[in-house]
């Protein structure tokens, strides 16, 4: 199984080819490419030729909702430069976080429209988790819930951290949505009060998840995209091997 690496977790270390060089030496063999790197990019040539140079393929990539839905023709451009197989929406503004039942439903009927055209394409085309999406909101469902039944065809990156962060069982989740889980966010957090200059994450294997017990539940489910990641380390390289290091013992 080949483990991926969301470059968003090394946007602080330029340049792309310097990271890119690095992640192949460590044994990775996929990226997964995130909204910001797309809206600049320019020269799909030069990049893919980086990842060719390092022997990396980009499985998958995070588009903003508003790129999916005003401009369907570029990321179509983008994926087919790239290879990309899996399309996530990675959030919606923070203002947009707190919803009612209603609101969220609505969230999801506009991602099963939008997606149309890329899963027209052959893309897989889904939603990708942070912790707002277990807020306690009116009804017995949660926002997650709510979006994903928006469409049977739907699919769910799984930020397994991010759950945590908001209190839940990952594995009941795992479960639940065992059918629509493609890829997940392989991501630690540090025990409280600790890595502060990080944001509170950690490196996996290295914070406070039971990786081996999700990873087990994980293997169960349709997801093959595993994606090493870390919201804001203050070595990239550092966190990149070890997590790779730990994956492999998971």
């Amino acid at each position: 199984m080949g483990f991926s690496y969301q470059l968003y977790s090394s946007r602080n270390f330029p340049p792309l080819g310097e990271t890119l060089k690095m992640l192949s030496k460590l044994g990775y063999s996929q990226v997964e490419g995130y909204d910001g790197l797309f809206a600049g990019l320019e020269d799909l040539g030069q990049l893919r030729g980086e990842l060719d140079a390092a022997g990396l393929s980009m499985t998958t990539g995070h588009f903003g909702l508003d790129m999916v839905q005003n401009d369907p023709a570029r990321i179509l451009q983008i994926t087919k430069a790239f290879d990309i197989e899996a399309v996530f929406i990675p959030a919606v503004p923070d203002g947009e976080r707190v919803k009612d039942a209603k609101g969220w439903v609505e969230l999801g009927q506009q991602l099963a429209e939008v997606g149309k055209p890329l899963q027209d394409a052959g893309l897989i085309f889904g939603w990708h988790n942070h912790n707002f999406e277990f807020a306690a909101i009116d009804g017995d469902d949660l926002p997650l819930d709510l979006i994903l039944s928006g469409g049977d065809d739907l699919a769910l990156e799984f930020d397994v951290a991010w759950a945590v962060v908001a209190g839940q069982n990952p594995l009941d989740w795992i479960s639940k949505y065992s059918a629509r889980l493609v890829a997940a966010h392989i991501k630690d957090i540090a025990p409280k009060g600790e890595a502060l200059d990080e944001d509170g994450w950690a490196d996996p294997g290295h914070g406070t998840m039971d990786w081996q017990a999700i990873m087990q539940a994980l293997r169960t489910t349709p997801c093959r995209y595993f994606v090493m990641e870390h919201d804001n380390p203050n070595d990239h390289e550092r966190f990149a091997r070890r997590a790779i290091a730990a994956a492999k013992l998971m």
